[in-house]
């Protein structure tokens, strides 16, 4: 699936281990101009993938060992079932990533006119006491 996007491609990453940030690990980052797909898995592989317009947050973070090794993690917020929370760690153009995305998670909403509050599913935020319809 990723191969069909090749032309599209805004940015690639690859999962690295925290020691010297070495790319030995099978999990690659592509983002495209629609969604984020996320391959993992050597003898047996998964693809996933998370549309841009159903983000909703984006968190850059690094820690000391990162910083060291000139690594970060992006964070992203969803309303994707599979990956809600989807945790893009150890990767080595970390903030350059996270602007692509950001970017591109805007343009894709303004492409689909979708704004964020259009992301949000009102019955996963209630709560079991609230009550949306008043009779109105």
């Amino acid at each position: 699936m990723v191969e069909e996007y090749a032309k599209d491609v805004i940015m690639k990453e690859r999962k690295r281990w925290l020691l010297f940030g070495i790319p030995w690990t099978f999990t690659k980052y592509t983002l495209t101009p629609k969604r984020i797909i996320l391959n993992e898995g050597l003898l047996r592989s998964t693809e996933n993938e998370i549309l841009l317009y159903r983000i909703i947050d984006i968190e850059l973070s690094k820690t000391l060992f990162q910083k060291i090794f000139k690594l970060g993690t992006v964070t992203v917020k969803s309303k994707d079932a599979s990956h809600p929370i989807l945790e893009i760690k150890n990767i080595k153009n970390a903030r350059a990533f996270r602007d692509s995305l950001a970017e591109a998670v805007e343009n894709e909403r303004l492409r689909m006119k979708v704004r964020q509050g259009e992301v949000y599913d009102p019955q996963s935020i209630a709560g079991p006491d609230d009550d949306f319809d008043d009779g109105f």
